[in-house]
């Protein structure tokens, strides 16, 4: 989300997107909205940890993890094979933990 929101320009998120200084500076506010999407999901993760009835927590951890997964397969589809890894690889080992630990 930080990336995305305000550092989409800086050097290093541009290597780690592998992205141009031009593609950065015409796409800021897209991966604005991105990294605002992100912050969602980060906050929804949140959220079904602190919640009160752990049962419920539970299911709103597995809802978001489920997001992520799925948005990280349309990325993979649409955009670049590697968000599949970069970002859903990450939220299949989470909700593997959630479910079964």
């Amino acid at each position: 989300m930080i990336m995305e929101m305000f550092m989409w320009t800086s050097p290093r998120t541009m290597k780690t997107f592998g992205t141009t200084q031009e593609f950065a500076n015409s796409t800021k506010s897209l991966a604005a909205n991105q990294g605002l999407y992100n912050g969602f999901l980060a906050a929804g993760l949140i959220w079904g940890l602190v919640y009160p009835n752990a049962s419920v927590g539970l299911h709103i951890q597995i809802f978001f993890l489920a997001c992520v997964i799925i948005a990280a397969l349309y990325g993979g589809a649409t955009s670049s094979r590697s968000i599949i890894i970069k970002q859903g690889l990450p939220a299949i080992i989470a909700l593997l933990l959630v479910l079964f630990l």
